[in-house]
């Protein structure tokens, strides 16, 4: 049972278990902060601009007897976008993209 015990806590070690839990709680944190910056403050100015006093969500035609929500999938795109330029920018600033590189394997 130690064995394994100590196989696990080497796995976890090496493999950047930790690392990967603590990127995804930040990370769905700022998820949740861009969200709200998307949602609270972009999305109404640029519906707006196109017209729609509700925000850009609200932003739909009719077409036969279906309705289609470009507004909601430009915001869910614009969202994404913000979200994605965050991390990369983030990863990029703070040096994380060097963590994770591959160990040299020791030669037979």
């Amino acid at each position: 049972m130690k064995q394994h015990l100590n196989g696990f806590m080497e796995f976890v070690r090496e493999q950047g278990v930790v690392g990967l839990a603590v990127g995804f709680i930040l990370g769905a944190a700022v998820a949740k902060v861009v969200s709200s910056l998307v949602g609270d403050i972009i999305n109404p100015l640029v519906g707006l601009m196109l017209g729609s006093s509700d925000g850009l969500k609200s932003a739909n035609f009719k077409l036969g007897g279906a309705t289609i929500a470009y507004g909601s999938f430009l915001a869910n795109l614009l969202d994404f976008a913000i979200i994605a330029g965050v991390v990369y920018f983030g990863i990029k600033i703070l040096g994380l993209d060097k963590l994770d590189m591959k160990k040299d394997k020791p030669a037979k």
